[in-house]
């Protein structure tokens, strides 16, 4: 029986070398998802100088994080549709640009409102980079390092950008003061957003889209050669079907999983990146002395993803991340008893890398587990909820601290951390060492 074109595309991207064009994608996709990252990890950093010149109170810090929350969750939930019913290509060039020119804008507010609404609209551009990221870059990369692929993505673009976004604030923000910040970051992405018009679309979308040749003429780029016999279609060849209807009707499980695991992940990591600093001043650090702890601390999150370009491809990614949500529920309880400074930046960095080994490692999880024309959809409406989760997580972060202190905040977290560990074992089958196709098949 004759292959069809969207195994003979599946099963020479999972076999293939790594070529040129290879490496250029990785590069790219790792620059934009280091401009979504660098964005709300720095934000935190930036609000105890905005509240000390009285351009914004605490609450109106937790206005920005909410607004760039809620534009993240329509943007992440949004884009999924979209990027699987009309391709990876266009959709990952306009969120960088809507991101990059309201971060610019919100510079330039001259009051907490305006800062607000372009905070908001930026986050429908980064709320879109995410999932793409992960889905784009998963569905060109061989199965046998798939992990390590997305892992050295996340290294990139994920991981060394807490160091050198909190050493960035630190060395810069006397000079740019946080519009200056944010300015930099707004014209580092249009330029990715420029060089992003090199990249070619998804063969597996391609192929699942009634667009095989497409499909062969990128494998040729990737330096893989075309079909030696013709090739057949069937119905997941052009595929007309809705991808949420996909994922809502054929994988509920997993996409509610997801949900939980991200709403976990979003909430602990951002709540941290954007809470550490003033949590660390109200301790009685001096602002620089909470930067430069913070900095320290962020360390971990390159150590961690160093761990998963080992661990996600050996032990598989089920393990790894449950593993590490447990451990980040176990030190986060150390992290708030902690009574000397050297107690206190050990127990940051360990409660650090237990978040984002476990995280990273179930998204990477999560951008694997459904098929070609769902795949945007599922990992978009599971990131989106925890997105969405996290408006609420954020300022409930301070609200705990207000009435119950730090303890109670931090053994909420951990409760989170623990419940998010048990939903990883419910978001699909282990996809380590396994084709996308064979984890969850293209459907008609």
């Amino acid at each position: 029986m004759a292959q069809t074109i969207e195994a003979f595309v599946g099963s020479a991207l999972d076999d293939a070398k790594i070529s040129p064009l290879h490496k250029k994608i990785v590069a790219l996709i790792a620059a934009g998802y280091f401009f979504d990252v660098i964005d709300y990890i720095v934000q935190g950093s930036l609000f105890p100088d905005m509240i000390a010149s009285h351009f914004a109170t605490s609450s109106g810090a937790a206005a920005i994080v909410s607004a760039t929350t809620f534009g993240m969750f329509i943007g992440t939930a949004a884009q999924g549709w979209f990027t699987d019913k009309f391709g990876r290509r266009f959709v990952y060039q306009f969120n960088l640009l809507l991101f990059g020119v309201f971060t610019i804008l919100g510079a330039f507010s001259p009051n907490i409102t305006l800062l607000v609404i372009c905070r908001f609209i930026a986050g429908l551009g980064l709320g879109a980079e995410q999932p793409l990221c992960f889905t784009y870059a998963g569905e060109y990369a061989p199965k046998a390092i798939r992990g390590r692929i997305l892992a050295i993505i996340h290294f990139i673009g994920g991981a060394m950008v807490w160091p050198i976004g909190t050493l960035f604030v630190l060395a810069f923000r006397d000079t740019l003061h946080w519009q200056g910040v944010w300015i930099c970051f707004g014209i580092g992405a249009l330029i990715v957003w420029a060089l992003r018009f090199a990249l070619p679309e998804s063969p597996r979308y391609l192929a699942t889209h009634g667009r095989g040749k497409e499909a062969i003429d990128v494998l040729g780029k990737l330096g893989i050669a075309g079909p030696t016999e013709p090739l057949t279609t069937d119905a997941a060849s052009n595929t007309q079907s809705d991808p949420f209807g996909v994922v809502f009707r054929m994988f509920p499980g997993r996409v509610i999983a997801g949900m939980i695991c991200f709403s976990a992940f979003f909430g602990v990591a951002i709540g941290l990146g954007s809470w550490l600093p003033s949590i660390m001043v109200e301790k009685g650090f001096t602002i620089t002395k909470s930067l430069e702890y913070t900095l320290a601390m962020n360390f971990a999150v390159p150590c961690a993803s160093i761990v998963m370009m080992y661990t996600l491809d050996k032990f598989g990614r089920k393990v790894t991340s449950v593993v590490a949500f447990v451990g980040a529920g176990i030190s986060a309880i150390g992290f708030a008893n902690a009574q000397s400074d050297m107690q206190l930046l050990v127990a940051g960095f360990v409660m650090i890398f237990f978040v984002q080994v476990a995280g990273n490692a179930m998204q990477i999880f999560a951008s694997e587990v459904f098929p070609t024309n769902a795949r945007a959809s599922g990992f978009g409406w599971a990131a989106g909820v925890g997105r969405l989760a996290t408006t609420g997580i954020v300022p409930g972060i301070l609200l705990i601290q207000n009435h119950w202190g730090l303890t109670a905040v931090f053994v909420s977290l951990a409760i989170v951390l623990v419940i998010a560990a048990y939903s990883v074992t419910l978001l699909g089958p282990e996809a380590r060492q396994k084709s996308l196709d064979e984890i969850a098949p293209p459907t008609g």
